[in-house]
């Protein structure tokens, strides 16, 4: 990169820098995040470059500073020394070559034997100049920094091959000496595909095979894929697009999911499973993850829509925020767990233990009468319970709108209902629950969202959920039949953000 076009990119920085500020002075916060990460205004989607680098947790993502609408996509950044409070960073890349002259779109960051962090990310244009009726011209491009916060651009690393319209969402890794990168892709037969490349010197790339196709016809591309090992097994995470509807699942505009299977360098991709949703909300997509320090396997999701228009979008100023981090593991049955990381509990300011309540049929006990953000830990007795749902009505006091995240015993799965939302999209969103006799329930409800949890992390249920005005209260419920909870403890919660 020349010495104008690095003054020519601190310029473009510079300006997206002022303009976001800008739009952050009028901000909207009724609905703004408490302990999730957002931009300060603006849009936001995918989680990219996730690294520990530098001594701190780096956390980039996509961002249009100017406006809560999609637009040319930045680089956003924050980071982190404990996973729990995070440092706003300025903007971290904007689109200023040729080659990602309309975006800088979705990639990750490793840490290189040279002690530079390497940025990974697709390079976007329109192929008409304006817009995606002829398609998209997509490359994968490099950019490399001393200190995670300036980078220099490489350029380009990986052509798109030829006849391709989609090409994207680089994610890298270090494995038998060689660097690896799975990248997703529409095939010329318009079908989903995740494609492998490997390095010796994370420069200079060669194509290995083609890792993964959609076993669906319709799903023409795979978004966002990761590849990781836990264990002796690989996970491969990966977003459908044209996932058809069945059941519970492929509900949302764009859903998220994963493959276990064996791999090893030099060898095909094995599955060992069918895809599965990894979360079963409305609002969970492109997940990525990264290794910690001490080994485990962390991951941040987007929570957002591309397929309507949300309430924050039209007078709030910003729209989008990520997931809790969660903590990824893989039981004997290839199931994969996601459960918030043990540091979350530092962010509890006050806990109340409401002991063992009793419910009798329809009946109802408020158990915190004006909820902020908070936690909160419920363990049915099911056992023992004749209820037909079972669970928390977060809304107004007096009825009305308000959000159901309960047990459905007819159904065997927990929903979140938001049926009876007065801000927003309704519907609901429920997953299987394989209890036997108890189920732990997990809820993390911030100003604007519901995260929910099921036995440690077995399944899980991300959520907007966006309430009127005026304080909500929290009533634990029974319907059509009795309920026994053992247990129900609520914690108080604090801000992520330092300062």
């Amino acid at each position: 990169m020349s010495a104008n076009d690095q003054t020519y990119h601190a310029a473009q920085l510079e300006r997206a820098q002022l303009a976001n500020n800008a739009l952050a002075e009028t901000r909207k916060s009724r609905w703004y995040p408490h302990f999730h990460i957002a931009a300060a205004a603006g849009w936001i989607n995918d989680p990219n470059g996730l690294s520990f680098f530098n001594g701190r947790y780096q956390t980039y993502f996509q961002h249009h500073p100017y406006s809560s609408q999609w637009g040319p996509m930045h680089w956003g950044h924050v980071s982190s020394q404990d996973l729990v409070h995070w440092q706003r960073h300025p903007i971290a890349l904007a689109p200023d070559r040729e080659e990602d002259r309309d975006g800088v779109f979705s990639g990750s960051a490793v840490e290189g034997p040279d002690g530079l962090l390497y940025a990974f990310y697709t390079g976007h244009r329109w192929r008409n100049g304006y817009n995606e009726d002829d398609g998209n011209l997509q490359v994968q491009c490099l950019a490399v920094s001393q200190d995670g916060c300036t980078f220099e651009k490489r350029g380009t690393v990986i052509e798109c091959p030829e006849g391709v319209q989609h090409f994207r969402d680089p994610k890298v890794w270090y494995q038998d000496e060689r660097w690896w990168m799975v990248v997703g892709i529409s095939s010329l037969e318009q079908r989903g595909e995740v494609w492998l490349y490997v390095s010796s010197n994370l420069t200079e790339w060669q194509f290995d095979r083609v890792l993964f196709q959609a076993p669906e016809p319709g799903v023409f591309m795979l978004e966002c894929p990761d590849m990781f090992p836990l264990g002796d097994k690989w996970v491969l995470l990966c977003c459908p697009m044209g996932l058809p509807k069945e059941g519970f699942t492929g509900r949302n505009g764009h859903n998220a999911g994963y493959v276990v299977g064996d791999w090893a360098p030099g060898q095909g991709f094995t599955p060992l499973t069918a895809f599965q949703p990894l979360d079963w909300g409305h609002q969970f997509y492109a997940p990525q993850t990264f290794e910690a320090p001490d080994g485990r396997r962390i991951l941040f999701g987007w929570m957002g829509a591309f397929d309507m228009v949300l309430p924050t979008q039209t007078e709030d100023g910003w729209c989008g925020q990520l997931t809790v981090p969660r903590e990824l593991r893989l039981d004997d049955d290839l199931h994969l767990y996601n459960a918030p990381i043990d540091e979350f509990t530092q962010l509890r300011t006050d806990t109340v233990e409401a002991g063992a309540i009793t419910l009798d049929a329809n009946q109802g006990r408020v158990i915190v009468q004006e909820c902020q953000p908070c936690e909160i830990e419920l363990s049915i007795n099911l056992a023992e319970s004749s209820a037909e749902r079972i669970g928390l009505w977060i809304g107004q006091a007096e009825g009305g709108d308000g959000v159901l995240v309960a047990y459905d015993d007819q159904m065997q799965r927990v929903v979140v209902d938001r049926g009876n939302a007065l801000n927003g999209d309704r519907g609901y969103r429920a997953a299987p629950c394989s209890a036997e006799g108890r189920l732990e329930l997990r809820v993390l409800i911030d100003k604007g969202s519901v995260e929910v949890f099921l036995n440690n992390g077995q399944a899980s249920v991300t959520s907007f959920v966006f309430p009127v005005e005026g304080a909500r209260s929290v009533i634990l419920r029974a319907e059509s039949g009795a309920a026994t909870v053992d247990a129900v403890t609520v914690h108080q919660l604090g801000s992520i953000w330092n300062s």
